[in-house]
């Protein structure tokens, strides 16, 4: 039986926040579907209290993180037909979204500041500028109050607790996600660590604020248009870095409504790092060891969907060579009491791009997915198994497929039976080469950085910066060729630094630069300094990655 909580009423206006807006629904009762939001940090279940106030659910349920729990929440999503179960593998689940809400949403994600020079370059001539978005604060108000209020009616506010990094590090940082879509919830608890442990942890303590709608309230005039609610006319994701706040609204694809990653990980982590000395990256982080067994750590900053799943989890084709993945995607990175540079994996899974994934490219990811996934917008197979471009696997005898678009495909189509941004969510641990350190709380030591992007030609595959200056000055000058991880088409190639773009909520490019550059003041106790810029083509990927190994030297 759901219990009701009857929450103080809090009208007041608390500056730049979407939660104080004027059009709140005064309401006396809060009916909790599953836990006690009594017993919440006082700080969370203010925040709770307010934004269920402005977006009306028809219940809340706060999440414990526990298995019971999430054999729930596939159990509701297959049954709401938002979710088909593949029995080819082990609790492996596919998701099909609406075609209009497939990849991040950069031209409707912005940064709000007061001063537009807090958040981007002012570009000249009234020229369109390339590194992120800004609105003001009036802007934000009125596009809250025009999309939030009501949005959540006929369905559940789903109360996460999350821990991006491991529980209890000093390097870790702990958010609070609001939504409406159990299908959040399933993916959340994989890429984040989630549930009782997390608030226990938070205690009194400072939190992100993140609050996701799909934007369609089931209101009992009709049901839904599309099997996967969004809106996609309405779509906004939104970033306060001084309140730490993150607002999302119309989407339900990962990119945009799972606020622990980009939008925490790197947006709202740049400024918590630039105020409190670190740096969070858009990297992976691997280990490498010699045939003398000499380890050391990587960081390599790519773009979205250009190597770097395939790099973290790289199998070795020189003898006596071993790779170690730490994390494919995100490296939040501080200075330790000694002067070295550690780094953690914030996150807890992989949110990876499946077209163009095989035993050959990536056999590692391979074993990885076969078991507790959930795939989104790849092709199913008729006997329960998942099939995408690039997979290198022969279809059976009188085994037929199902498009991404729910259509029957055959190879030799012209259209993809995947799309090109299809992805899995998988849990990190299960990936047979994590590496043993992949959860110290202290982080593991970096020893070199490299930074890459995709250009099919034109520019060298491999090269050495001078130094660590140069390095970082060759990595903020790049471009790379767009992916159809965001929604740009064609072969443009935006300027891209890499390890900044998707990170971008402080001060024009000067002041982005100077947490990177400042890094080498404090270096001198490195054991191993190495900067590359690495560029490969989508038309010739080197698939044993052995290139890279070569590239790599290590000091004695």
């Amino acid at each position: 039986m759901a219990a009701v909580y009857r929450p103080g009423l809090r009208l007041s206006r608390p500056g730049l926040s979407p939660w104080g807006w004027s059009s709140w629904r005064s309401i006396q009762t809060l009916r909790v579907l599953s836990g006690d939001l009594g017993q919440l940090p006082a700080g969370v279940r203010d925040f709770v209290e307010r934004s269920a106030r402005l977006c009306q659910p028809e219940g809340i349920h706060i999440c414990d993180g526990t298995e019971a729990e999430n054999t729930a929440t596939l159990a509701l999503l297959e049954k709401q037909g938002l979710i088909r179960k593949l029995p080819k593998y082990n609790n492996c689940w596919l998701a099909r979204t609406d075609p209009k809400d497939v990849a991040r949403v950069e031209s409707k994600t912005v940064i709000v500041t007061p001063s537009q020079r807090d958040t981007v370059p002012l570009p000249a001539g009234g020229a369109r500028g390339q590194l992120g978005n800004w609105m003001s604060p009036a802007e934000f108000q009125q596009a809250v109050d025009e999309r939030f209020p009501g949005c959540m009616q006929g369905r559940t506010m789903y109360v996460l607790p999350f821990s991006m990094g491991p529980v209890g590090s000093p390097l870790s940082r702990i958010g609070v996600q609001l939504t409406d879509s159990a299908y959040v919830v399933a993916s959340m608890r994989i890429m984040t660590r989630l549930g009782t442990p997390v608030l226990q942890a938070l205690g009194d303590g400072n939190f992100v604020k993140c609050l996701h709608s799909v934007g369609q309230p089931l209101t009992g005039q009709g049901e839904p248009v599309s099997h996967w609610p969004c809106n996609p006319e309405k779509t906004l994701i939104g970033h306060v870095p001084d309140q730490r706040e993150i607002v999302s609204f119309g989407s339900g694809y990962g990119g945009n409504s799972l606020l622990g990653k980009k939008c925490f990980a790197l947006r709202i982590a740049s400024r918590l790092a630039r105020d409190e000395g670190w740096l969070a990256e858009h990297m992976l982080i691997l280990g490498i060891t010699n045939p003398a067994g000499k380890k050391r750590y990587v960081a390599a900053a790519f773009p979205s969907a250009c190597g770097k799943t395939n790099l973290a989890m790289m199998r070795p084709a020189l003898p006596g060579w071993k790779v170690e993945c730490v994390g494919d995607d995100i490296a939040w990175m501080r200075f330790d009491s000694d002067g070295r540079l550690r780094a953690i994996n914030p996150e807890n899974g992989f949110f990876g791009v499946a077209p163009g994934t095989s035993a050959t490219t990536n056999p590692n990811a391979m074993a990885t997915i076969q078991s507790n996934t959930l795939f989104t917008n790849v092709a199913e197979t008729s006997d329960g198994g998942v099939y995408w471009e690039g997979i290198d696997q022969p279809l059976p005898p009188g085994v037929t497929v199902t498009s991404w678009l729910g259509k029957p495909w055959k190879p030799g189509d012209k259209e993809p039976c995947a799309h090109p941004n299809s992805r899995f969510c998988a849990p990190a641990r299960q990936c047979p080469i994590m590496d043993p350190a992949w959860e110290a709380p202290e982080g593991v030591p970096i020893d070199a950085i490299i930074f890459g992007g995709r250009r099919p030609k034109g520019v060298p595959l491999v090269y050495e910066a001078f130094n660590w200056r140069h390095g970082v000055f060759v990595g903020s000058a790049m471009r790379s060729e767009s992916t159809a991880a965001a929604e740009h088409k064609g072969e443009c190639h935006p300027y891209t630094p890499t390890w900044l773009l998707l990170s971008l909520s402080e001060p024009d490019l000067p002041p982005f630069l100077l947490p990177a550059l400042s890094t080498g003041l404090f270096s001198q106790s490195l054991l191993f300094t190495l900067l590359l810029r690495i560029f490969w083509s989508h038309q010739h990927f080197p698939t044993s990655s052995s290139w890279m190994q070569g590239a790599l030297v290590f000091s004695s």
